[in-house]
């Protein structure tokens, strides 16, 4: 058999294990984010990418609380979780063909990991506890290893409690470097992200009964690499790549660079053929597009980030020309390098149903006694869920807990080519992601697609769309939707590759 779909299973606790969007910032060459007054008084630094000459680079990423200002005052600044000294942060640049070595330090009260989104990488260090590694227990270390094969801008963040710990902003930014890309003058990272914050700069509730049932609950204040409306500096005349990050845990954007044209030459990394942003491409959680824009010619002009993606344009931030005018040159598009992805092969790839939708009735857990608790090693504050309302072919995730891992949703032969039809049964939006590859986005019956490599697919509501993956990277491989709340209570399992 090509694949074997598991069977329906019984249900005692949902493990609330996540796999979210993502924060960090840097800019290679000109000026990042500058931050809101309040942050100023602060003293908020923008900070420094991690980078190395050699072959190996290695970064300590320390997950612990620090207090960081994002409202003005009189509010008080915020309870963050990062892995850096601020938020943004960090960012680690490298080349493709360096090493990583990164080693997770946890300063919290509760275990955590990593995982690395969008990386074709060994399933050990993918960094879901349970699944692919034991967690990563307070004050222990962890130490992930390996090789990036692929170019382009990637993230990564927790994979339990990732409602809480992403939402206060446990992630970073990993840019893995393309040789012989064109040059461009200023290389942007921006990470929007909506914060669910209270008047007093404390946190409101991450997660409700009525944004996990439906679209989700959203943040209430906005914002580009942790600061309201910020104003980012970029060379007069310059050529800018512009690293468009979506590291919210619900919202959708639709991002313009308004007054200037606007090129995506990239999409969750992977080359595109350079398309004019005008035309629009709606990013989920965890979805990312490369931009490529000329700066205003004179110092002192500006441009604006927008998200169209609601009844009214929303503005960002602030793209604003400094230094003297760079020497005119004609604007042109310049592609990336094509990408070393492997190609499905779809003569006689089977077709793979995926369906996602609601329960048939939605499960409650308020009820389980402490004796029940206790018999399930993970029943802990981090990783259980006490309702679930979504399902991936019928099935809930988790039925009984990480530690108690459900069979895989299918098994896939190592080596063939395989089409997902993935069909959005519900009303809602779903930004679906699978661990461990770059799929194929083919086509949909719903909407014109540009087929194109993507490691996150916004599927929209009745919508069925097919993507193709070659099953060459084996282990078992979560799967499942990146707006954490539909993750956590339930739109998540995994594909087994062997």
């Amino acid at each position: 058999m090509p694949y074997r779909f598991a069977p329906p299973l019984s249900r005692r606790a949902l493990l609330r294990a996540g796999g979210a969007a993502i924060a960090a910032t840097a800019l290679g060459g000109t000026g990042l984010a500058a931050p809101t007054a309040g942050a100023l008084k602060a003293g908020l630094a923008a900070p420094r990418p991690v980078s190395a000459d050699g072959d190996l680079v290695e970064v300590e990423l320390v997950a612990k609380q620090r207090m960081q200002r994002i409202l003005a005052e009189p509010a008080a600044p915020s309870p963050l979780i990062t892995y850096a000294d601020h938020f943004p942060g960090p960012v680690i640049r490298m080349r493709k063909g360096q090493r990583l070595r990164a080693t997770l330090v946890n300063e919290l009260d509760e275990h955590t990991s990593i995982h690395w989104h969008g990386i074709r990488l060994p399933n050990l260090e993918d960094g879901v506890p349970y699944l692919t590694q034991p967690p990563t227990g307070p004050g222990e270390r962890h130490v992930y290893e390996f090789t990036p094969p692929d170019a382009g801008s990637f993230f990564f963040h927790p994979h339990c409690n990732t409602v809480e710990l992403l939402g206060r902003g446990l992630a970073g930014v990993l840019i893995v470097e393309e040789p012989d890309a064109p040059k461009f003058d200023a290389d942007l990272v921006c990470l929007v992200k909506d914060w669910q914050l209270n008047k007093d700069g404390s946190f409101g509730t991450f997660l409700t009964d009525r944004g996990a049932s439906r679209a989700g609950t959203f943040g209430s204040v906005s914002t580009v690499n942790g600061a309201i409306e910020p104003v980012i500096e970029v060379p007069a005349n310059g050529d800018i790549r512009a690293r468009l990050y979506n590291i919210d845990s619900t919202r959708v954007v639709d991002l313009r660079v308004e007054g200037a044209e606007g090129w995506i030459i990239a999409v969750d990394g992977n080359p595109l053929p350079p398309r004019r942003l005008e035309e629009g491409w709606p990013m989920g959680p965890a979805m990312r597009i490369d931009v490529l824009f000329r700066a205003p010619a004179k110092a002192g002009q500006t441009l604006r980030l927008t998200n169209v993606y609601s009844a009214e344009p929303r503005p960002l931030a602030t793209f604003r020309a400094v230094g003297p005018s760079l020497p005119n040159k004609r604007f042109k598009p310049r592609a990336l390098p094509a990408a070393d992805i492997p190609e499905p092969d779809l003569t006689d790839a089977p077709i793979v149903p995926m369906a996602f939708s609601a329960t048939a009735v939605a499960q409650s857990f308020d009820g389980l006694d402490k004796a029940v608790l206790a018999g399930l090693p993970a029943a802990d504050a981090s990783c259980l869920s006490a309702k679930t309302f979504w399902a991936i072919n019928q099935q809930s995730w988790p039925e009984g807990g990480h530690e108690h891992l459900p069979p895989p949703l299918l098994t896939l032969e190592k080596g063939r080519s395989y089409i997902f039809e993935l069909a959005n049964l519900t009303p809602h939006l779903h930004p679906i992601h699978i661990h461990g590859y770059t799929f194929k986005v083919l086509s949909s019956d719903g909407r014109k697609v540009v087929p194109h490599h993507a490691d996150t697919v916004l599927l929209e509501p009745k919508e069925r769309l097919r993507v193709a993956i070659r099953a060459d990277n084996p282990g078992d491989w979560m799967f499942h939707c990146h707006i954490i709340e539909h993750q956590d209570t339930g739109m998540m399992g995994y594909i087994r590759v062997a």
